[in-house]
């Protein structure tokens, strides 16, 4: 069956930044849109970043150029880099998997992973 498993969650500092992973098992990976959501304190559940089967990207507008997805077919792998940090960012982060097209609905997702900014 298929699993996503999160890595690189973790606590820093305001400014900081982080890499989150995500490696995509148990069906075929390629032609995919892999995303990132998150779940932050007081408010429903965010789109951050998504990336579609012909590696077109989109984000959230609160990202404001400090995050980057990227996929790498080689290693069913899907990354989001996090840079200048705010607290505002703090939450749980999840990885989730969907057709080619990002506009469709995301069927299989990870278990998240925390990201504390303080």
């Amino acid at each position: 069956h298929v699993q996503l498993v999160e890595s690189g969650g973790g606590s820093v500092q305001a400014g900081g930044s982080l890499i989150l992973s995500c490696t995509f098992s148990g069906a075929t990976y390629s032609r995919r849109c892999m995303a990132w959501f998150r779940q932050v304190p007081g408010k429903g559940r965010e789109a951050v970043a998504a990336a579609d089967a012909d590696r077109r990207t989109i984000y959230g507008d609160f990202v404001e150029g400090r995050f980057t997805i990227s996929q790498d077919n080689a290693k069913n792998t899907v990354t989001l880099q996090l840079i200048s940090l705010k607290p505002d960012d703090t939450g749980q982060y999840y990885c989730a998997a969907g057709s080619a097209s990002c506009s469709g609905s995301y069927p299989y997702w990870g278990q998240g992973t925390q990201v504390t900014v303080s």
